[in-house]
C-alpha cells in the first residue's frame, strides 16, 4: 500500500490492492475496509473516516474498480465489473492490508461485501452490509435505475447525468455538484452497466452467506439509515434476522447515513467492532 504521510485522522490519498483509497488512522489499528454503492467512490466515506481514525481504526475507503479513480482493464472483459470480479479485487486489497478486515459494503457495495464473503471469508474479521439488501434492488429506487437504461438508449452518459440530477431530491453546493459530475464521467461507462445489471438481477444469496459466516465464525451486521429509501428498513431488518446479524437503525438518515449522520454511523461501527474484536480474542 502506498501513502502519502499526514496528521493520522485526516484521509490521506492511497493505493491499496490496485484500487483508488483514502486512509486514516493508526498501521496498527483494527482495520476496516469501506466499499461504496452504485455510481459512489471513496469520498462517500469521508465524513466518518477522521472519527474512525479517532477510535483507533485503521479506515481505508476504496473506489471499486471502474469507479472514479479505479480504473479498469479497457481490454478486459466484463466480468472484471461484475460482483464477483470485484469480490477478487476486494480480497486482494484485504490480503495487502493483513487480512481479518472488517469489511463494510455500502449498498451495492453491501452485495460486493456478501460476494468476498462467499470467496474469501479467511480475510474476513466481520462483515457489515450498510444501507444494502438481501437481493436485487426493488421499489422507487429500482424504477429510477431501469429508466436509467432508457435515458442511456437515448442520448447516452450525457443524458444518464441529466437524469439523475433531475431525480436527487438533496439540496447541494456547486462545488459538490461539480464534483458529482467528475465522478460520474471519470468512471467507467462499461464498468456502470454492468454493475447496473448486477444490481437489477442479484438473486438473494443470503442462506449461502449465513452458512459461511456461521461456519467461518464472522459476525454480520445489518444497518441502515431509519428513513432508508433504497432497500427498505423493513427488508433489512428482516435480512439481519435470516443471517442471524445484529441489527441497528442509525437515527436521522436516509440511504447515505455516513454523510447524513456521521457520528450516529461511526457509534454503530465502533460498537460492532469493538465487539467483534472482543469476541475474536477470547
Amino acid at each position: 500500500m502506498t501513502r502519502a504521510v499526514d496528521r493520522l485522522d485526516e484521509p490521506r490519498s492511497a493505493t491499496v490492492g490496485g484500487l483508488a483509497a483514502l486512509v486514516a488512522g493508526p498501521a496498527d489499528g483494527a482495520t476496516v475496509l469501506m466499499l461504496p454503492g452504485f455510481t459512489g467512490s471513496k469520498e462517500d466515506f469521508f465524513p466518518i473516516l477522521p472519527l474512525l481514525a479517532t477510535a483507533g481504526l485503521r479506515a481505508v475507503a476504496v473506489d471499486l474498480r471502474g469507479q472514479y479513480e479505479s480504473k479498469g482493464e479497457p481490454d478486459g472483459p466484463d466480468s472484471q465489473f461484475s460482483l464477483d470480479g470485484l469480490a477478487s479485487d476486494v480480497a486482494l486489497a484485504a490480503r495487502e492490508l493483513g487480512g481479518q478486515v472488517h469489511l463494510v459494503g455500502h449498498s451495492f457495495g453491501g452485495l460486493v461485501a456478501r460476494a468476498t464473503l462467499l470467496a474469501d471469508p479467511g480475510l474476513l474479521a466481520s462483515v457489515t452490509f450498510f444501507g444494502s439488501g438481501p437481493a436485487a434492488i426493488g421499489g422507487p429506487r429500482g424504477l429510477a435505475l431501469r429508466a436509467m437504461y432508457a435515458l442511456y438508449a437515448q442520448g447516452g452518459l450525457d443524458a444518464v447525468w441529466a437524469g439523475t440530477r433531475a431525480l436527487d431530491p438533496a439540496v447541494r453546493s456547486a462545488e459538490e455538484v461539480d464534483f458529482l459530475r467528475r465522478r460520474f464521467f471519470a468512471s467507467s461507462e462499461r464498468g456502470m452497466l454492468v454493475m447496473a445489471k448486477a444490481l437489477l438481477g442479484e438473486p438473494d444469496r443470503g442462506a449461502l452467506a449465513t452458512a459461511v459466516a456461521s461456519a467461518h465464525g464472522i459476525p454480520l451486521l445489518v444497518t441502515h439509515g431509519v428513513d432508508d429509501d433504497a432497500w427498505l428498513p423493513a427488508q433489512q431488518a428482516d435480512m439481519a434476522v435470516r443471517l442471524g446479524a445484529r441489527h441497528v437503525a442509525i437515527p436521522v438518515a436516509m440511504h447515505s447515513p455516513a454523510v447524513q449522520n456521521p457520528t450516529g454511523t461511526v457509534e454503530v461501527l465502533v460498537a460492532f467492532i469493538r465487539e467483534a474484536e472482543t469476541e475474536a480474542a477470547a
